[in-house]
């Protein structure tokens, strides 16, 4: 279990299967995801699927559901996920916020969390964070962060800037 100040991060069940569903089914949480499309129920089940997968795989990896320490409201998701850009293997920060919950810091405080756990327990070498054109909040958290960007290429038909550590 990995925690920060005021978050905590636990593995999804399928009790959470509805937040999911909320999360990519909202436009605003997914316009800087993937294709930037919302998700249906199917779309939702097979992508906690995909993030359950990740647990089986590696405990330390996959998205976990971010919750606030004191209230245990769910407030989005994040993780270190293993990702494959241009034929390297990397490990990828990603971070999702319930939009509820933008502008108070979670973003910066979950990411930073994951990079510090990536870089010194779990020994990475590299943690990068795949960051699409446009998504200046998420620009923002790396550079907090102290992440950089190294380039930008086209994913997936997006243009998306690497930031690394």
């Amino acid at each position: 279990m990995l925690e920060s100040e005021r978050l905590i991060l636990v593995n999804y069940t399928e009790d959470d299967i509805s937040f999911l569903e909320n999360l990519l089914s909202n436009p605003n949480m997914v316009r800087y995801i993937g294709n930037g499309e919302v998700r249906n129920r199917e779309q939702a089940n097979k992508f906690f699927e995909w993030i359950i997968e990740h647990y089986r795989l590696n405990r330390n990896y996959g998205l976990k559901l971010i919750k606030d320490k004191v209230t245990g409201e769910k407030i989005g998701h994040a993780g270190l996920v293993p990702q494959i850009v241009e034929e390297e293997h990397y490990i990828e920060v990603g971070y999702w916020i319930e939009e509820n919950y933008w502008g108070k810091g979670y973003a910066t405080e979950v990411a930073l969390a994951l990079i510090d756990h990536g870089l010194n327990e779990l020994k990475l070498p590299k943690i990068i964070a795949l960051i699409q054109n446009g998504n200046i909040a998420s620009e923002k958290v790396a550079i907090k962060n102290g992440l950089k960007k190294e380039k930008e290429i086209l994913l997936n038909e997006k243009i998306v800037s690497i930031y690394t550590t």
